[in-house]
């Protein structure tokens, strides 16, 4: 056991990890060495063990969060952290993680304050919302919602959007644990304002319309207007809830005005259109941290933030720190300065000049790549498959696998994506900034 600890080939990950981590790793690959011996395999040889051991601590400290690049052309991507942050989002949690701040001080009485009540009103007032409270992310603001207005009562939900969106976050489940009673009503493909009429009794708290997120239903379907949900539940003075998902609070791009996403509704077109409150996410189209808001009618947003779950699902100072950035780059209109809306606004032309680029940079080893369009997509969720026009470097002529795992396996990691037995780079999701880094992660992996 310290012959294999102390080798000299494993002096960078007992640095990297600690010496009892790889003791503990030697242990586990010595283990399994004789019972597979002891089973009638070879014996491995001492080299061979130790190769296993560095290669499980190398998996390891892989295993942590590590900057990657985002090649697959999904902007927001789930798995790769959604919203990049802007560079004022950055320097200001720096700021404010290294010392202290007014989290909850009000500097001008020097009295305690609400904490993120900077935020909330400015939010507030870009959505044309009489209120908003903020908590951890969408599913934490159903949650607030529900289970402040409807516990113990009943919500009228549409049996076409009973979904289960990514990570297993699904509406029965959530307005079972939130305390409200389900009520589904019309069918799975066809829904009517008098099927929610009809459902509306004394034990009614209010009407959820849920975003489908990337569930669709085509051909024999309906389901009314989100201003003619807002009408009936004004008629019957019940609130009216929208779980909108995305975030989505300026005008898009041209880029994007044709496709799926222009038809996804703004927060403040829910909020025109008469939803009493609106939940969404800010780490998506918002361009933000990983948080959730609740905006609409005041005194409803209030019993919200007086809630004692409100406590639980509260943003912390780093995040409070990023939103705050965002909507500053809001306030002056500078949505160049978000990442998100500055990867929608790039122009094919100027995704295939760097794709171009990236060719000629390689020389010789670019001669299997061509410059091609392809699709990229929005992603986040409630928009997984909406497209976006873009720009790929097309690698063929090698196992688009194996060159995947080896950009994979790079510093800093390359993500791309494989299509028709070749590797896709595409630049929608590709900062300008990263195209030197992804130049030299190419002539890596091509040499090998």
């Amino acid at each position: 056991m310290d012959r294999v600890v102390d080798a000299p080939e494993l002096s960078g990950v007992r640095g990297a990890l600690g010496k009892k981590a790889v003791t503990a790793l030697a242990r586990s690959v010595i283990a399994e060495a004789r019972s597979a011996a002891l089973a009638g395999d070879s014996p491995a040889t001492f080299a061979e063990v130790v190769t296993r051991v560095r290669q499980r601590a190398e998996a390891r400290l892989r295993a942590g969060l590590t900057p990657v690049i985002n090649a697959t052309g999904v902007i927001l991507h789930t798995n790769l952290g959604r919203a990049p942050l802007p560079k004022a989002s950055i320097e200001r949690i720096a700021a404010t993680a290294g010392g202290y701040s007014t989290l909850e001080l009000d500097l001008s009485t020097g009295v305690r304050t609400r904490r993120g009540v900077h935020a909330e009103l400015g939010l507030a007032e870009l959505v044309g919302a009489g209120d908003v409270v903020l908590v951890n992310n969408n599913a934490a603001a159903v949650m607030l919602a529900l289970s402040t207005l409807a516990a113990g009562r009943e919500v009228i939900v549409s049996r076409g959007e009973l979904v289960e969106i990514g990570g297993g976050f699904r509406i029965p489940d959530v307005l079972a644990r939130s305390g409200a009673r389900l009520v589904e009503v019309g069918t799975t493909n066809r829904t009517r304002v008098d099927d929610y009429a009809r459902a509306i009794g004394e034990r009614t708290a209010c009407l959820l319309r849920v975003h489908p997120s990337n569930f669709k239903i085509s051909g024999f379907a309906e389901r009314p207007a989100l201003a003619e949900l807002a009408s009936l539940a004004q008629a019957r003075r019940i609130p009216l809830v929208k779980d909108l998902g995305g975030g989505l609070v300026v005008d898009l791009p041209a880029s994007v005005a044709d496709s799926e996403l222009a038809r996804e509704p703004s927060v403040q077109a829910c909020l025109r259109a008469g939803a009493d409150l609106v939940c969404f996410s800010l780490d998506k189209l918002f361009g933000g941290p990983q948080a959730g808001a609740v905006a609409g009618r005041a005194e409803l947003v209030k019993a919200l933030r007086d809630d004692p779950m409100a406590r639980a699902l509260r943003l912390d100072k780093l995040a409070l720190a990023a939103v705050e950035a965002v909507l500053d780059a809001y306030r002056r209109g500078a949505l160049s300065e978000i990442p998100v809306h500055a990867l929608l606004a790039a122009s094919l032309d100027a995704l295939a000049r760097r794709v171009d680029e990236w060719r000629t940079a390689l020389g010789e080893l670019g001669g299997a790549t061509e410059t091609v369009r392809s699709e990229g997509a929005i992603g986040g969720g409630t928009l997984a498959e909406a497209p976006v026009a873009s720009v790929a470097l097309r690698i063929a002529g090698r196992p688009p696998e194996i060159l995947a795992e080896r950009l994979r396996s790079g510093s800093p990691a390359v993500i791309g994506r494989v299509v028709d037995g070749a590797l896709l780079l595409d630049a929608r999701s590709v900062f300008p900034e990263e195209d030197r880094l992804i130049v030299a992660a190419l002539r890596r992996a091509l040499a090998e």
